[in-house]
């Protein structure tokens, strides 16, 4: 009798010893928020995207996983508000959820690709990105096919803000003066190196204030 009570006691607290019931870790529970559900900062795709995007000095937070019907959704996302840059973090306006994997690439682009331009071409370093934002539940234009804003896969980028002040708009820079024309065409190029489809305004009028940069396995640029 006493050596079975012996065995029923140590048994459990050896098992809890080598692992084999392991505590759950506080990242691993998943954060919740007022009316959605936990974040699914378990899967290993999305602990690897937020650990690269942390690499890159860029100040974001993961977002649910939200399902809105019709084929619209958003997945393994976050909120990005500031990426880093060479010297220092600039801002991200407007963006709202954005894939992680896009996340990863916009930083990288706006570091390497819009940063470094507009310190070569502008003589001063970038300050802000301002976007028209990422997830809409919405077709592509003139078809019945979703768009990948409607994954909050693309982000559509409309101006840039330099630390001197000077705002470059997509809109009004893209035929001014030879400097903001050379500068937003470098940038152009530089986008379609990262992103699977990249839209500007040689595209169609519909783009014509705006870059749509498209997370992807493509290499659409115009």
């Amino acid at each position: 009798m006493r050596l079975r009570l012996a065995f029923s006691i140590l048994v459990p607290l050896a098992l809890a010893g080598c692992g084999a019931v392991p505590p759950t870790k506080p990242a691993e529970r998943g954060a919740r928020t007022a009316g959605s559900a936990p974040i699914s900062v378990t899967r290993p795709d999305a602990r690897q995207c937020h650990a690269e995007l942390g690499q890159t000095g860029s100040r974001f937070a993961p977002l649910p996983d939200k399902y809105y019907g019709a084929g619209c959704s958003t997945t393994n996302s976050v909120s990005l508000e500031g990426v880093g840059g060479d010297r220092h973090q600039f801002a991200v306006t407007n963006l709202g959820a954005v894939a992680c994997p896009l996340a990863n690439s916009f930083a990288a682009w706006a570091r390497f690709g819009v940063d470094r331009a507009a310190q070569q071409i502008l003589g001063s370093p970038l300050q802000r990105i301002e976007t028209m934002g990422s997830y809409s539940c919405r077709n592509v234009a003139g078809t019945a096919r979703r768009s990948a804003h409607s994954r909050a896969e693309a982000v559509d980028v409309a101006a840039f803000v330099l630390a001197d002040g000077r705002r470059i708009s997509v809109r009004s820079g893209w035929n001014a003066s030879q400097d903001e024309r050379e500068f937003l065409r470098v940038i152009h190029r530089s986008a379609c190196k990262r992103f699977g489809t990249v839209l500007g305004p040689d595209y169609n009028k519909a783009h014509h204030d705006h870059f749509h940069l498209e997370h992807g396995g493509g290499s659409y640029c115009r």
